[in-house]
C-alpha cells in the first residue's frame, strides 16, 4: 500500500482501436539512412506493390544538380545499362543516372503485436499494422549492365565465326524423356529456392500513386487513423476483463504454428505419436524403422499397451522374418507411386521386395546379383530393398540386419504358423511370376530351432544324389513286382483275372467279386468311365470310399473337419476344377486371413485335404498324358505294339492296367513330354466338382468324361460331343460358360485347368 501511495495516478487516457486502415497500413523503415535525413522532400517517381508477398518498390529522383553528384559517372552508368541507343525500354531515358530504386524486405512476419498510435485531445487511437517493411537501395541496374556487356561480346563472336565458317556443323543431340515424379521429389521441388522464386515472380505488380507528406490527400487519409465515432461500438474489443486483457498481452503460445520449424520426415515425436490410435502408431513406427523385434516395439509403445492388440496390429503392416518383423512392401510403396530411380510402378517394386524378404526367410545371406537377375530390377532399386533389412559384408553378400529371435518363435507358435502359411502363399505367387524352381534344402532335425543356414553346392549335390538313388531303387522294386505278377497270371485270351480286395469291409468284397465275373477290358482308350468312377472300380466308388481313404470314423463331425469341409465346398463352388497344389495355395491364403488360434491351425495334412475334397462331392479326373512309343524291330510283331502303333497317329495314348504292364515286360521305351510344373505327382492331381446344383452340371460332366480320355481337345469336338450327349444344340454362350469353368485355351487346343502351365 505504501508503494501505491508513493506512485499516484497522474492522468487517465482513453484508448480507442481504429480499424479503417487495419488491412492497408504499412510501416516503412530505411535502415541505411539516418533518421535526420528523411525522404519526405525527395520526389517519388513511381511506386508498386505485390500484396500477397508484401513486397514494395519505390523509385526516387536523384538531385543531379547537387555539387556532390558526379555527372560523368552518372553518364557512364547510363551508357553501360542502356547502351548508345535510347528507347522506351531504357532505364535512364535522360542518358544520365537520375533515379534510384528501393526494394523492400519484411522485417517480421508476425505483426499482431504492432500498431500505429495517434494521440489527440487526450485520446489514444491505435491502428494495427498490416506489415513492417525495410527499404534498401536496389542495384539491379548493375545486373542489366552486365547482361548488355555479355550480349555485345556474344554478338561480336558470332560475327567472327560466321565469316570463317561457310555453314554450320550438324550437331548430334540426345533426347531424354522425363521420369514420372515421385511424391518425395515433388515435395523437394516445391520447397526449393528456384520454385519459390518462380512462384513469387508470377504474382503481378499493382501500381500505386504516391502522395507527399503535406499533400491534402495524405491529410485526408490520416483522418482514418482516428476511431470513427465516440459511441464505443467499434471499441468493444478493448472492453475486456483483467484476465482476458492479460491473455491478450501474454498469449499461451508465444509463436504461431506456422513459425515452428518443420521436423525432418525421418524424425518422430514420441509425444505426438502416442496421441494417435494404436494401429497408426504401429504403422508409423514400422514405416520408419523398417525392421524391428517385437520386444523393441512393445518398449516404444509403452508398458500400458496390451501385447495381444499389438500382435493383431503388427500383422496388418509387417511380415515375420527370422523372428523379427519387417514392414510390408505395400506400406513403403503405395499403389500409385513409382520408383524414384527407374520409374517402375509400385506393383513391380512390391513383388521384388517380397522376393528379397522371402529369400531371408530361407537363409541369413542374400546375394544382390542373384536378386537382380531374378527380379529384373535396376541395381538402385535392389540396393534400396536390401538396405531396408540387411547389411553388406565384404566378399559374403548381404546379411539380415537383426539376429534370429528364437524367444518370440517359442512364445507365439500360433502367430508363427499363420505367418508360415502366408509366406507359403507368397512363395507360390513368386514361383509363378518369376518361374522359380524349388530348391532342395536340407531339413532340420526334429526339435531344432534356429536360423536357416547357408547350403553349399556340395551339400545340394549330395542330397540330390541320395534322393535319385532312393527313387531308382523304388522303381526297380516296383518293376520287378509287376513282372512277377504278370508271369504268374499268364495272360491269355478268355482268362479272367480276379483282383484282390483292398478294403476289409464285407460289402466292398461282395462288390469286388461281382465285378470279377466280368472279363477285364485291356483296350487302350475305352472303358474308363464305365469301369472306373473317380479312378476306382465302381463298387468302391459307390461305397463312398475316397481315393486315398477317408479319415477314421468320427472325425467328420469334428470342428476342424467341418471348417475344412466348408472351405472346400465354398472353393469348388467358385472354381469347379482345381489341382491339389492350387487348392493348397488357396487354403494357405485362407489360413492367413484367419485370426490367431483358429481351429484350422491344428494342422491339415494333404491326405486329409484330399479326403475332404472327395467327401464334398468332387471327383478326381485322371487326365492321360501324351506318350510316344519307341521299340525294337523284334517287338513290332506283338499284338500290343500293333494296337499301340495304330493309336500313335493321334499323338496321345492312354496306358492303363494290363497294357502298361505288358509294355514294361516287353521293355518298350515310353517317352513323355517334359513336365509342365515343378509340383510333386500328388500335387498334380486334378479334382472337379461333379454336381453343383445348377443347369450346367450335365454339360460339365460330359466335358470331364472327354478329358478322362484325352489330355487336350479341340472346341468342335467338345461342342459335337455336348450336342450328342445332351440331345440338343447348345448355344455359343452355354459352351463358353462350360469351357470357362473347367478349361483353359492354349495354341488352339483346350486343356483341363491345372494340366498345363499358365
Amino acid at each position: 500500500m505504501a508503494n501505491e501511495e508513493d506512485d499516484p495516478v497522474v492522468q487517465e487516457i482513453d484508448v480507442y482501436l481504429a480499424k479503417s486502415l487495419a488491412e492497408k497500413l504499412y510501416l516503412f523503415q530505411y535502415p541505411v539512412r539516418p533518421a535526420s535525413m528523411t525522404y519526405d522532400d525527395i520526389p517519388h517517381l513511381s511506386a508498386k506493390i505485390k500484396p500477397k508477398q508484401q513486397k514494395v518498390e519505390l523509385e526516387m529522383a536523384i538531385d543531379t544538380l547537387n555539387p556532390n553528384y558526379c555527372r560523368s559517372k552518372g553518364e557512364q552508368i547510363a551508357l553501360n545499362v542502356d547502351g548508345a541507343c535510347a528507347d522506351e525500354s531504357s532505364t535512364y531515358s535522360s542518358k544520365l543516372m537520375d533515379k534510384q530504386t528501393f526494394c523492400s524486405s519484411q522485417s517480421t512476419s508476425n505483426t499482431a503485436r504492432y500498431a500505429a498510435a495517434l494521440y489527440r485531445q487526450g485520446e489514444l487511437h491505435l491502428t494495427p499494422l498490416h506489415g513492417i517493411l525495410q527499404l534498401r537501395p536496389s542495384f539491379s541496374y548493375l545486373d542489366k549492365a552486365d547482361a548488355k556487356h555479355r550480349e555485345r561480346e556474344a554478338a561480336n563472336e558470332a560475327g567472327d565465326s560466321s565469316q570463317d565458317e561457310a555453314e554450320e556443323d550438324v550437331k548430334q543431340i540426345t533426347v531424354r524423356f522425363s521420369r514420372p515424379e515421385s511424391e518425395q521429389a515433388r515435395q523437394r521441388r516445391v520447397q526449393s529456392y528456384e520454385f519459390l522464386q518462380k512462384k513469387h515472380a508470377e504474382e503481378p505488380w499493382v501500381h500505386l500513386h504516391y502522395y507527399g507528406l503535406r499533400d491534402s490527400r495524405s491529410e485526408h487519409e490520416r483522418q482514418y487513423l482516428l476511431c470513427q465515432g465516440s459511441s464505443g461500438v467499434e471499441n468493444t474489443e478493448l472492453v475486456k476483463s483483467p484476465s482476458e486483457y492479460l491473455m491478450m498481452l501474454m498469449p499461451p503460445s508465444p509463436e504461431e504454428e506456422k513459425d515452428k520449424p518443420v521436423a525432418p520426415s525421418n524424425v518422430l515425436s514420441m509425444a505426438q505419436l502416442r496421441t494417435l490410435p494404436l494401429a497408426d502408431q504401429i504403422k508409423i513406427l514400422m514405416k520408419n524403422v523398417k525392421v524391428m523385434p517385437f520386444a523393441n516395439l512393445m518398449s516404444l509403445l509403452g508398458p500400458s499397451i496390451d501385447s495381444v492388440a499389438v500382435l493383431r496390429g503388427i500383422q496388418k503392416v509387417a511380415m515375420l522374418v527370422q523372428g523379427n518383423w519387417v514392414v510390408k512392401s505395400d506400406i513403403l510403396y503405395p499403389k500409385d507411386s513409382s520408383s524414384p530411380h527407374s520409374g517402375v510402378p509400385a506393383e513391380v517394386l512390391c513383388r521384388g521386395r517380397d522376393f528379397v524378404m522371402w529369400k531371408f526367410t530361407q537363409s541369413r545371406w542374400v546375394v544382390r546379383k542373384e536378386v537382380a537377375a531374378v527380379t529384373k530390377l535396376c541395381t538402385e532399386d535392389v540396393k534400396d530393398f536390401l538396405e531396408h533389412m540387411a547389411v553388406v559384408r565384404i566378399n559374403k553378400g548381404w546379411e539380415f540386419i537383426l539376429p534370429y529371435d528364437g524367444e518370440f518363435i517359442k512364445k507365439h507358435p500360433d502367430v508363427v504358423q499363420r505367418q508360415h502359411m502366408l509366406w507359403s502363399g507368397i512363395q507360390a505367387k513368386l514361383e509363378k511370376v518369376y518361374n522359380l524352381v524349388k530348391e532342395t534344402l536340407p531339413k532340420k532335425p526334429d526339435g531344432q530351432s534356429g536360423p536357416a543356414g547357408l547350403v553349399s553346392g556340395d551339400q545340394r549335390v549330395q542330397v540330390a544324389r541320395s534322393k535319385a538313388q532312393q527313387n531308382h531303387a523304388l522303381l526297380e522294386r516296383e518293376l520287378q513286382r509287376r513282372k512277377e505278377q504278370v508271369r504268374a497270371s499268364t495272360v491269355l485270351p478268355g482268362v479272367r483275372i480276379k483282383e484282390e480286395p483292398v478294403s476289409e469291409e464285407g460289402e466292398e468284397e461282395e462288390e469286388q467279386e461281382a465285378e470279377d465275373e466280368e472279363p477285364m477290358d485291356t483296350s487302350l482308350g475305352g472303358g474308363l468311365h464305365s469301369r472306373l468312377a473317380n479312378g476306382l472300380p465302381g463298387g468302391r466308388a459307390a461305397g463312398g470310399d475316397s481315393f486315398n481313404g477317408h479319415p477314421p470314423p468320427g472325425c467328420a463331425g469334428t470342428p476342424v473337419a467341418r471348417e475344412l469341409r466348408a472351405f472346400v465346398e465354398a472353393t469348388f463352388q467358385r472354381q469347379f476344377v482345381l489341382t491339389l497344389s492350387e487348392l493348397k495355395r488357396l487354403f494357405n491364403l485362407h489360413l492367413a486371413s484367419l485370426p490367431p488360434g483358429h481351429t484350422l491351425f491344428s494342422g491339415i495334412s494333404d491326405r486329409m485335404l484330399q479326403d475332404t475334397v472327395l467327401a464334398a462331392g468332387c471327383k478326381q479326373i485322371l487326365v492321360p498324358g501324351p506318350y510316344i512309343v519307341v521299340s525294337s524291330e523284334e517287338e513290332k510283331t506283338s499284338d500290343v505294339y500293333t494296337r499301340m502303333l495304330r493309336s500313335r497317329e493321334q499323338e496321345e495314348t492312354r496306358l492303363t492296367g494290363l497294357s502298361l504292364i505288358l509294355f514294361l515286360l516287353l521293355d518298350v521305351r515310353l517317352w513323355t513330354f517334359p513336365p509342365q510344373t515343378a509340383a510333386s505327382p500328388d500335387e498334380q492331381k486334378v479334382f472337379a466338382l461333379w454336381e453343383s446344383g445348377d443347369m450346367s452340371d450335365q454339360h460339365r460332366q460330359v466335358l470331364l468324361e472327354i478329358f478322362s480320355k484325352n489330355y487336350r481337345v479341340r472346341r468342335n469336338m467338345i461342342q459335337s460331343r455336348l450336342t450328342q450327349e445332351c440331345g440338343e444344340d447348345l448355344s455359343k454362350q452355354e459352351v463358353d460358360k462350360v469351357l470357362k469353368d473347367c478349361c483353359v485355351s492354349y495354341g488352339g487346343m483346350w486343356y483341363l485347368k491345372g494340366t498345363v502351365q499358365s
